[in-house]
């Protein structure tokens, strides 16, 4: 079976509304989108679609370069899922993406979350309710609460999800770039074992003859 990979970024920005969810759920990074690349070029999410007025929101699409959030803290976490799965999760994207215009911010849906009340909203989604709803029928991801109880740092812990990165999201790329200079020397350092074995192989059998 084709294996995908889609990965979950946490982040913290450090605003005053950030640091009052902090407060409230006394954890940090408590902004989650998802991205299906792990350049993290297209993430999506339910946020603010101005950087200075955290009141209007709604879908999003995420520049992690922008000035909002590359000074970020940040956590990027991995999960592997089918090629079928993956492309259920980007049908049920863009799905909500078309209808964005419908779509707002749910914030009264945060108090629900706070007070453990259900307070159901036509077309409203916060953060993390957003990618719990995109993750829905994905069996390889175990979402066990309602959506619109699901916090960011129940995300973190599902079962598959795996830490890639913690640390400033301007810091990321550097990060990838580490990853894939280790793999290639790791596959070169394979490649001359594997020259020197079939090498010295040979001189064996030379020598025996």
């Amino acid at each position: 079976m084709q294996e995908r990979t889609i990965y979950l970024l946490f982040t913290d920005t450090g605003t005053y509304l950030a640091k009052a969810i902090n407060f409230c759920t006394r954890q940090s990074l408590n902004h989650v989108s998802i991205s299906l690349d792990g350049e993290l070029r297209q993430v999506y999410s339910f946020g603010r679609k101005r950087p200075r007025n955290p009141f209007i929101g709604g879908f999003v699409e995420e520049d992690v370069t922008s000035d909002f959030l590359r000074n970020s803290q940040c956590a990027v976490y991995s999960c592997s899922v089918s090629a079928e799965e993956c492309e259920q999760i980007m049908e049920n994207i863009k799905e909500i993406e078309a209808k964005k215009d419908n779509y707002r911010y749910n914030f009264i849906g945060l108090f629900g979350v706070l007070f453990h009340v259900k307070i159901n909203r036509k077309n409203a989604l916060f953060c993390s309710q957003f990618v719990a709803t995109v993750l829905e029928g994905v069996n390889t991801i175990q979402v066990k609460k309602p959506s619109h109880f699901i916090r960011p740092g129940d995300l973190r812990t599902l079962e598959g999800m795996q830490l890639i990165y913690q640390g400033k999201l301007e810091h990321y790329p550097r990060h990838l770039m580490r990853q894939e200079k280790t793999l290639v020397t790791g596959t070169q350092t394979e490649q001359k074992q594997s020259f020197i074995f079939l090498l010295s192989s040979k001189v064996k059998r030379f020598v025996i003859r």
